[in-house]
């Protein structure tokens, strides 16, 4: 298994958006998810990031570091979004090498936190993730977010 940083170059393109849609779009926002990606890969050192797992060359999982989780509180980032390993590749301990992989890539970044909001309970508290606060959804739904300290 490998894990590469979606950019300019990359051969996995437009797959990789396809595939950060099917996880986490509908079926009315494809041009959200391809223009957001697409944006993104222009510069190496800047927000967001996407990144794929590869089994070979297949794509079985995902995560993004971004600006922002279209969340309430702007200002704190940067967030760790889109965690998926497809359900056959699931409890092998891949989630937890996409999250370790996340921390790693926001410590290069100079960051000394990193965010995530979500409605699961006890995932990411097992693996060290604090409770931090609430906060909102774009659709006004209470989420939690919680932290990482990376120093």
């Amino acid at each position: 298994m490998n894990i590469e940083l979606l950019h300019k170059e990359s051969k996995l393109l437009e797959r990789g958006i396809e595939y950060f849609w099917k996880q986490w779009g509908n079926e009315s926002n494809f041009d959200f998810y391809k223009n957001c990606i697409e944006n993104s890969i222009a510069d190496d050192k800047s927000l967001p990031k996407f990144y794929l797992m590869l089994d070979e060359d297949k794509i079985i999982g995902s995560y993004a570091l971004l600006t922002n989780d279209l969340i309430s509180r702007q200002d704190l980032f940067p967030w760790f979004a889109c965690l998926f390993v497809d359900e056959s590749y699931r409890n092998q301990g891949l989630a937890n090498a996409l999250i370790q992989h996340g921390i790693d890539e926001s410590r290069k970044g100079g960051f000394d936190h990193l965010y995530l909001s979500t409605a699961l309970n006890d995932f990411y508290e097992k693996k060290g993730w604090k409770y931090h606060s609430q906060g909102f959804t774009a659709f006004g739904d209470s989420i939690k977010i919680y932290s990482k300290k990376l120093n």
